[in-house]
C-alpha cells in the first residue's frame, strides 16, 4: 500500500490536472489503454448530460493513473473499445466515487461495467470518515485541499470545453487513487476491506438489475396505489411499463413523457377521451403525440385484469410493527456501536423492510441477501431471532 501510495501521489495528479492529457482518437485511446491495462488501478470519473433523455449522453470520460490525468473525448472517439477492456480487466482496480450513474453510463453507451470496483464513498463509510461523503468534503478533510463547484451544472456537450471546465474535470479523478489507497490501508487494518469490496460489487450488481428489470414490475415502486382494485391495479402496471418501453426506444426521461403523479391519476380515473386525459396530463404536446396509445393501454388492461391479473402492491406496515421497528433498529444500533460503525451502514431501513415482507406462509421469516453477506453475524442472524420472537410473545 505505501508503495503505492508514493507512486500514486495525489499532489504529482493534482499538478498534471492542470494540463490533462486529451484523448481525441481511436489511436490514441488505443495506446493510453494499453498501458492502463498494466496499472494496478486507475481512477474514473465521468461527465453527461441527461435533462430529457432517458439514458446518460457521455460528454467526457475521466482517468487517472501514477502518471497523470487523461481526457477522453466520447464526441470523437469513434471506438470505445479498448476502454471496455480497461473497465473488464481482472487485474487493474477500477476507483470511482459515488459511482452509480457512472456505472450506468458505462454499461449503457460502452456495454460493460467497470470489475473489480471500489467506490471511495462505501469506502469512507466503512472505514468512518462519514456517511455518503461527497468528494469536496473528503478532499477537503483528508488531504486538505479546497475543491471549487464551480462546473458542476457545465454543459458536457458543447464543444470546445472551457479551459476551467477541463481542469474540474480533471482534478475530479486526481485525488481518488490516494484516497483509495488510504481507505483501504485503514480497511485492512480493520479487518473490513472484505465488507466494503462486498458493498462495491453490490452496487454493480444493482445497477444491472435496475436495468433489467421487467417494465411490467415498474409499478410496484408505486406503495401509494396499495389499496387499487385489480382493474385499477392493470391500467397502473400496463401504463407503467408502456412509458417505460417507450422512454427506453425513444430515449425519453419518464417526468418528460409521464409525471409519476399523472400515472396514479390516470390509473385512478380512467379517462376515456383525450380532453379528459389532457385534463390530468396538462400536456398538450403529449397528449397529442400519445394520447391514442395511452387510451389504448387503459382499454387493454379491462382485458389483462382478467387474463393476466396484477399482482398485489405491499400495503403499509401494520400499526403493530411501529413498536417492534424500534427494538429492531435498537438492535442496530447496539451491534454498529459495538463494531464501531455507523448505523447506516449496518442497517437501512430498505433491509429492514425487506426482512418484515419475507414472511412465508409456514410463518417463517427469512434475510434478504442485503443481511446475508458480511451483515448475517453482526446483525442479520440477532435480526431473525428477535422478530421470530414477536408472533410467540
Amino acid at each position: 500500500m505505501c508503495d503505492l501510495s508514493q507512486r500514486y501521489d495525489w499532489r504529482n495528479l493534482e499538478a498534471r490536472a492542470a494540463t490533462p492529457v486529451h484523448i481525441l482518437d481511436d489511436a490514441a485511446l488505443a495506446e493510453h489503454a494499453a498501458r492502463w491495462l498494466k496499472q494496478p488501478l486507475v481512477a474514473l470519473d465521468t461527465e453527461f448530460m441527461r435533462t430529457e433523455t432517458f439514458y446518460p449522453i457521455p460528454g467526457l470520460i475521466q482517468v487517472a493513473d501514477e502518471q497523470g490525468c487523461y481526457l477522453i473525448d466520447p464526441l470523437k472517439v469513434s471506438d470505445m473499445s479498448p476502454l471496455a477492456r480497461v473497465l473488464a480487466a481482472p487485474e487493474v482496480l477500477k476507483v470511482i466515487h459515488a459511482g452509480s450513474e457512472d456505472l450506468e453510463l458505462f454499461r449503457h453507451s460502452y456495454g460493460v461495467l467497470p470489475e473489480p470496483l471500489y467506490d471511495t464513498q462505501i469506502g469512507a463509510a466503512f472505514v468512518g470518515w462519514g456517511f455518503s461523503m461527497g468528494l469536496q468534503r473528503m478532499v477537503s478533510e483528508r488531504l486538505g485541499v479546497e475543491l471549487g463547484k464551480g462546473e458542476t451544472t457545465s454543459d458536457w456537450l458543447q464543444r470546445p470545453l472551457t479551459t476551467e471546465q477541463e481542469h474540474y474535470a480533471a482534478l475530479d479523478v486526481a485525488y481518488l487513487p490516494a484516497l483509495a489507497l488510504l481507505q483501504r490501508e485503514q480497511l485492512q487494518q480493520q479487518g473490513r476491506l472484505s465488507w466494503a469490496e462486498e458493498e462495491c460489487a453490490a452496487l454493480s450488481e444493482n445497477v444491472a438489475a435496475q436495468d433489467d428489470q421487467d417494465p411490467y414490475g415498474y409499478f410496484q415502486r408505486f406503495s401509494q396505489a396499495w389499496h387499487f382494485d385489480v382493474y385499477h391495479r392493470a391500467v397502473l402496471r400496463d401504463l407503467a411499463a408502456w412509458r417505460e418501453l417507450t422512454c427506453r426506444r425513444c430515449d425519453l426521461s419518464r417526468n418528460r413523457l409521464l409525471r409519476n403523479q399523472a400515472l396514479l391519476e390516470i390509473a385512478e380515473k380512467v379517462p376515456a377521451t383525450e380532453p379528459q386525459l389532457d385534463k390530468i396530463i396538462q400536456r398538450g404536446r403529449v397528449v397529442r403525440e400519445y394520447g391514442a396509445e395511452i387510451l389504448q393501454v387503459i382499454q387493454n388492461a379491462r382485458v389483462t385484469a382478467e387474463t393476466n391479473p396484477p399482482s398485489a402492491i405491499d400495503r403499509p406496515l401494520h400499526y403493530v410493527w411501529n413498536k417492534r421497528l424500534k427494538q429492531l433498529r435498537a438492535i442496530g444500533r447496539q451491534s454498529a456501536e459495538r463494531n464501531g460503525l455507523m448505523p447506516e451502514v449496518l442497517l437501512r431501513k430498505r433491509d429492514l423492510d425487506a426482512l418484515i415482507r419475507s414472511y412465508d406462509e409456514h410463518g417463517h421469516y427469512c434475510l434478504p441477501p442485503s443481511l446475508s453477506g458480511w451483515r448475517k453475524t453482526l446483525v442479520g442472524d440477532a435480526l431473525l431471532a428477535r422478530i421470530e420472537q414477536f408472533d410467540k410473545s
